[in-house]
This record gives structure tokens, sequence and C-alpha cells, in this order.
């Protein structure tokens, strides 16, 4: 049997300075894997917010949220060189945008997250080819706040194809208002990765709320009928 990883929380942190991600980050660092410096917090502080948080948690997995959509190999070599572990690219980005993010990725021995925000379920087919790679399917912050959408709020949430049952496909992540209550559908679709934002961040302590949802994703991946719990 292959071994399967434990599910990983990965913290987003968007809209605020580089000194209060680091600090939200340390509130809630024992109960998270992956720290997601955010496109907004990338925008407005450059890269070098993605140097600054990854000199402040050395030993934690730094995602560079560039959503690169053109000007793969540049701006991928930029955020490995500031210390990023991984960096995102758009899943509608043409193939050669794709290809070079997956080579730089490879020639510093780092990975690839692709963002499927607004691509058919045939792009998803095809981009599982790239199975380097962590696939994230992806609710906008804008469905969020404009739609009142979120990730897990359907049972119809499929985060694998089901034509590739029996082959080896990506690692999954999945983003989008993620909450204590929409967890437990999430987990049923086995994800590797969990990327939570404002239920930790926005919540009235930070360290509880994402210790709760650690708690939530261990009892989950200790039930016998999980998968993972015979691992």
């Amino acid at each position: 049997m292959t071994e399967q990883q434990p599910v990983r929380v990965q913290l987003a942190l968007d809209r605020m300075t580089i000194q209060e991600a680091i600090t939200m980050a340390k509130q809630v660092e024992q109960y998270i894997d992956w720290i997601e410096v955010g496109t907004s917090l990338i925008k407005e502080f450059g890269i070098e917010s993605v140097r600054q948080i990854k000199q402040a948690f050395p030993d934690k997995i730094i995602v560079a949220d560039i959503k690169t959509f053109d000007n793969a190999t540049y701006e991928f070599e930029l955020c490995f060189e500031a210390g990023a572990d991984v960096a995102t690219v758009m899943g509608a980005a043409p193939d050669a945008t794709l290809e070079l993010c997956m080579k730089a990725a490879h020639r510093y021995q780092k990975q690839t997250m692709i963002d499927l925000l607004s691509v058919s379920p045939d792009r998803i087919y095809d981009l599982e080819r790239y199975t380097d790679a962590v696939l994230c399917h992806h609710v906008s912050k804008d469905e969020q706040e404009h739609n009142g959408q979120m990730a897990g709020q359907s049972q119809n949430h499929k985060v694998h194809s089901a034509t590739h049952s029996t082959t080896t496909i990506p690692q999954i992540a999945v983003a989008g208002g993620i909450t204590l209550t929409t967890l437990p559908t999430i987990l049923q679709q086995s994800p590797s990765v969990i990327i939570v934002g404002s239920a930790i961040t926005q919540a009235s302590e930070p360290a509880q709320a994402a210790q709760q949802i650690r708690e939530q994703i261990n009892l989950f991946s200790n039930q016998p009928s999980n998968p993972l719990a015979s691992l």
C-alpha cells in the first residue's frame, strides 16, 4: 500500500501587514503545517513578505500565493529565491506557463500548486497529468463575499476525477471559506491540504480556532472507516 500523508493545515495570511502575519502565525504554529503568504500580502509588500515569513518560520512549508498567469520562470524563481517552498500558478494559464512553472519547481526542488479557479472539469482532468503538483480546488474570496459560497457546502463537491480512480493523481488542496461546519464534507473527499484563512485569522481566539480544526481533522483521520486510519 502506498503511504499517504496525514491531512495538512495551510494557514492563509491575507489583508494584513507582514508583522501582523508573523504574529498571527506564531499564535497558531503548533496546529498548522503550511503557511501561505497570501496574494494581497505579496501585492502590497512584495516578495519581502515571503522572505520575512520564511525567516520567521524556517521549519514550516511556506506557500507563495503569487497566482502566476504569465512570466512563469521569473516569478517562480523570485519566490523560491526568497525562501518559498511552494508557489502557485493559475490552472487557466497557458500550457507553456504551467510547464515552465513545473520546470522551475523541479530545478529548485520545490513544488507547484495549481489554482483551479474558473477551470472547467475537462481542464481539471487535463491538469491531473501534473502528478508532482498540488491541485487547489478554490472558492474565491469574491464568490464568498458576493454569493455566500464556501468550499464544502455541497455534498456534490468532488475533488478527484472518478476516471482517475486507479491511476496516480496529484495531491489535492481545498480552499475557500472553510469552517468547522464545512470541514467534515471536505474531509470525506480525502484532500491532502486544507487551506484555512478567516476561520482562524478573524476568530476571537485564533489559537483555539486552529486547535479545533486540527482536532476535527485528527478525529476524522482516526475513524476506522477512513482509509488514513489503517496506514
